[in-house]
């Protein structure tokens, strides 16, 4: 039986840390979809025709390295805006959303385009300020040389692209609950998320 849960939101909102978090609470199958693009991203900066490398994408590409840099960061927010490349990567994601056992999938247009049937939607976000805090500290982690004042101004430029791009722009589903994390911890925002798919779930998935 399958179920699928779908989490949408804007960059550095906590949708991956909780999409992570629930996968595990209900042994679930996890997507992080972002990363189809950032791959497809980081082989546009190698050369490689963007629409090529998302026709020819496979498992293996999500565990490159450098996936989580702020330049793979950037270059999947403009590949993101071509509809061929998303519409190469549409199987990719829904035969992933449907297989058996359950599934969430994270992103920016689950709820909205590739999974409309899914049985939960949530929608995380958070204030532009808090999210720029959070990348930066996360960039920071990882070694390498940024501002805040830079972050700030890149996850305020990619939720422009994101919300504005003619093909899937990011907004909530109609029907997703929005879940918004700028004062919350990770614990309550991950608990806040699973009750509200435990009150979807079925005894038995």
């Amino acid at each position: 039986m399958s179920f699928t849960v779908a989490i949408d939101g804007p960059a550095a909102a906590g949708k991956g840390t909780i999409s992570r978090g629930v996968a595990a609470h209900f042994g679930f199958a996890h997507l992080d979809t972002g990363l189809l693009y950032r791959v497809v991203g980081a082989k546009m900066l190698e050369g490689t025709d963007p629409v090529e490398a998302a026709r020819t994408l496979t498992a293996q590409d999500l565990e490159r390295d450098g996936l989580r840099t702020a330049a793979a960061g950037q270059a999947a927010s403009k590949v993101a805006v071509n509809a061929q490349v998303r519409e190469a990567l549409v199987d990719f994601q829904r035969a992933f959303a449907r297989r058996s056992g359950g599934a969430v999938l994270d992103g920016r247009d689950i709820g909205t385009v590739i999974c409309p049937g899914a049985e939960v939607k949530l929608f995380v976000t958070a204030s532009a300020e808090v999210r720029a805090m959070r990348r930066f500290r996360e960039l920071v982690a990882a070694g390498e040389d940024v501002s805040p004042e830079d972050i700030l101004a890149d996850v305020r430029a990619r939720d422009d692209r994101d919300m504005h791009r003619a093909a899937a722009p990011l907004k909530p589903a109609e029907d997703a609950v929005t879940l918004d994390t700028s004062d919350m911890d990770i614990d309550t925002a991950l608990a806040t998320a699973i009750e509200v798919i435990e009150a979807r779930k079925p005894a038995r998935v």
